[in-house]
């Protein structure tokens, strides 16, 4: 009984712990290929449905939580010193903000989704970037302005008020370097 009870406390571990090396798309997917997730089969299904690859689909995740499932934004400090609210509801994987992930549940259908589920979270930024291509005509091979578009949200990115951020180019930048260079390892992955 306890040997069961320690064997499934590892694979739970293993399921709620984050990559470490995150800077290679193809140690990312061998971390996360086990019995309880399979991440690049989540990814791959949700390139497939939305048609957002998914060098961009890992960029945006990477980006937005770095694989870590229960990130929130810091809190802001009181007095300097004080811990105090957060500056937005933005949790998960996705960072997706409680209104957006409530929308997307209604309009997928969705709704036993989790934002710390990767697969559901992998989901989300497809359905958020699909939005962006038809909302914003954003292409869907294009990490610069769907992160965006994903960071800005689809009005403020329509407005152009990003213009004026330059940490929002920056990030965009970033993550745009990222999906280029996941793109290139995915040849050499095996998968």
């Amino acid at each position: 009984m306890r040997r069961a009870m320690i064997l499934a406390l590892l694979l739970l571990t293993g399921c709620a712990t984050a990559p470490t090396q995150t800077n290679n798309v193809c140690a990312v997917f061998e971390q996360k290929d086990g019995f309880f997730n399979n991440w690049y089969k989540d990814a791959k299904s949700v390139e497939a449905e939305y048609g957002v690859p998914l060098p961009i689909l890992m960029a945006t995740i990477y980006t937005e939580s770095g694989f870590q499932a229960r990130v929130k934004p810091p809190r802001t400090k009181l007095l300097g010193f004080i811990p105090w609210t957060r500056p937005s509801s933005a949790y998960g994987y996705s960072q997706a903000l409680d209104g957006t992930w409530a929308e997307y549940q209604r309009e997928t259908g969705r709704y036993g989704a989790g934002r710390t589920d990767f697969g559901d979270a992998v989901h989300f930024v497809g359905w958020y970037h699909a939005q962006s291509h038809q909302k914003n005509g954003i292409p869907l091979n294009d990490a610069y302005n769907l992160y965006v578009a994903y960071y800005a949200g689809q009005a403020d990115y329509a407005r152009g008020t990003w213009r004026n951020k330059p940490a929002i180019d920056r990030t965009a930048r970033r993550t745009a370097a990222m999906a280029n260079t996941y793109a290139a390892q995915l040849s050499t992955c095996g998968l």
